[in-house]
């Protein structure tokens, strides 16, 4: 057994103050979407998604890759959305096991609405209390880790199947 590389007492406080941050942040901007959108973020990713697509649709597998989600928590959150006429569902005719997810002109106007003062919420909250150095760092540095770990979440899904 290797021996374990304890984090210095600099990189523990970097820990920590970056877990703060993060789900302070992540839990900000949930609440927020709740308040003025009525959604959580999931759905809120995943409207997104769908609504940069070719022909705002996706493959529930590439829906899942997009929004991040993992398969139970996708096809809970488009089962939702399905009922409340965001999304709708087509079979895929290449492969039976597959299927589309499209979203509805209903789906587009809520995602449109909730936008404005989604986009607000992030930018006071994360980008107007850097500088433009800082926010350069902090695109290099989320694209290194993401990169580190693309490898990994791509494994796991693929364990758990795809949709």
């Amino acid at each position: 057994m290797s021996e374990v590389r304890w984090l210095s007492d600099e990189e523990q406080a970097v820990w920590r103050s970056y877990l703060a941050a993060t789900t302070m942040l992540r839990e900000h901007i949930e609440r927020r979407l709740q308040r003025d959108a009525q959604m959580p973020q999931t759905y809120y990713e995943v409207l997104v998604a769908l609504s940069e697509a070719p022909d705002m649709k996706l493959r529930m597998s590439e829906l899942a890759d997009a929004s991040r989600s993992s398969r139970s928590k996708l096809s809970h959150a488009v089962n939702r959305m399905e009922r409340s006429g965001w999304i709708s569902r087509d079979d895929c005719d290449v492969d039976r096991r597959g299927s589309w997810a499209r979203l509805t002109e209903k789906g587009f106007a809520v995602i449109h609405a909730a936008a404005p003062d989604h986009v607000t919420t992030v930018r006071e909250a994360l980008f107007d209390v850097l500088t433009p150095e800082q926010v350069r760092q902090l695109g290099e540095i989320s694209a290194a880790i993401a990169g580190n770990l693309a490898g990994e979440c791509a494994k796991v899904r693929a364990e758990e199947g795809t949709l």
